[in-house]
């Protein structure tokens, strides 16, 4: 257990971080979406793997927005219900629950693209708090829920659901 508290100024702060992010990524704003990343920070982001530094997120953003521009265009990147702990190294490991909702430009509707969890390493540089690491565990597969309880409801067969079984 860290020796130091998380103020509620640092807590505002890091909520203000998260909604950085999310405007920045959801409206192809890359200024504002990279000054959300420390200078060395890593981005782990399921379908393209992680990435070390702001070049490379850029890449990797640009790629999301402009590859499948329809794909992105609309989306809202919603994360809630943050978890922070403070470390001894005076950093944050923070976790949350994200949903994307998405516009489809062609069908002119909404719906939800997908849901997971985040699990996010937090560091103050030059008073700041930003990401050092950010890591998406998008829920694609039964396996990638981080269920803490037993598992007592059945798969489509009738036997008891696994993780490592669950199609």
């Amino acid at each position: 257990m860290a020796d130091w508290q998380i103020t509620p100024e640092d807590r505002w702060e890091i909520q203000d971080l998260y909604a950085r992010y999310a405007w920045g990524i959801d409206l192809a704003d890359t200024e504002m979406a990279l000054s959300a990343f420390s200078k060395e920070a890593f981005f782990d982001h399921l379908w393209q793997g992680r990435v070390h530094g702001h070049e490379a997120i850029r890449k990797n953003l640009e790629s999301l927005w402009y590859d499948r521009q329809s794909w992105w265009y609309g989306r809202q990147h919603i994360m809630n219900t943050h978890l922070m702990t403070p470390r001894d190294d005076g950093k944050i490991d923070c976790k949350c629950f994200f949903q994307i909702l998405q516009f489809n430009v062609e069908y002119r509707n909404n719906f939800v693209f997908g849901i997971g969890t985040r699990q996010d390493v937090i560091i103050k540089e030059d008073g700041k708090w930003l990401f050092e690491q950010l890591h998406v565990n998008a829920w694609t597969d039964m396996s990638e829920v981080p269920w803490q309880g037993e598992l007592t409801m059945k798969s489509k067969t009738g036997a008891p659901a696994t993780k490592e079984t669950a199609q």
